[in-house]
């Protein structure tokens, strides 16, 4: 049994290591977690002490095998909850974050794995991240982010890397959904801004806005 804490600052790491190669350092948790340094510095000595970390002070930090387990259930257990929130009580996906971060921490197992199968056992979330399985397998994304694409590539929206409220909602004003079919009509060389084409109407899109979206190539 670990606390929320404990799980919350592992479930941090993990997303952290995901973004880059380099050492994890408090800074970067304390920013991660938003909290100072010296938090992160008393829990990650309480996480090392239960080898679910390796941690050595001005050198960084990255998860041990049995971190890493605990963390991907804790994700697991969180996109499975937004799963189900979007798909069989029809929340909208720019409101179920902070509900299943609340869900995220229920400890059965035998619960967790029968919403897996009630909900036919999801490979995504809402917002097209990856479900690990009940073994901690994560299926690869071989999703193209949108800066990678060039012009007259076409597309199929199907992950975001900001899932923010805020972020959702902007897409939910520009009628932009996962699954949407989106074609690359042309980018813009001053500031990268891409100019795409959907289903059903055009549009320009920032730099910020296209580096947070994932497309499955459409030949």
């Amino acid at each position: 049994m670990f606390t929320q804490a404990e799980e919350n600052y592992l479930k941090a790491i993990y997303a952290l290591e995901n973004e880059s190669s380099e050492s994890i350092s408090t800074n970067n948790i304390a920013l991660k977690m938003e909290t100072k340094a010296s938090s992160v510095t008393d829990m990650l000595k309480k996480l090392a002490a239960k080898k679910l970390v390796e941690y050595k002070p001005y050198k960084g930090v990255h998860l041990t095998f049995e971190g890493e387990k605990v963390a991907l259930k804790v994700i697991r257990k969180h996109r499975l909850w937004e799963y189900f929130l979007v798909k069989k009580l029809k929340f909208s996906w720019d409101s179920v974050h902070e509900i299943a971060e609340q869900l995220e921490h229920i400890q059965s197992d035998d619960l967790v794995n029968s919403l897996d199968a009630f909900l036919g056992f999801p490979k995504k979330d809402p917002h097209g991240d990856p479900i690990p399985d009940k073994d901690g397998i994560v299926v690869s994304n071989t999703s193209i982010n949108m800066l990678g694409m060039k012009v007259g590539d076409v597309g199929v929206l199907n992950g975001v890397k900001d899932s923010t409220d805020a972020f959702l909602r902007y897409l939910d004003k520009k009628n932009l959904a996962l699954g949407d079919r989106i074609k690359i009509i042309d980018i813009e060389p001053y500031d990268n801004s891409v100019y795409i084409e959907t289903k059903t109407h055009h549009m320009s899109i920032s730099k910020h806005v296209a580096k947070n979206l994932y497309l499955k190539n459409k030949k």
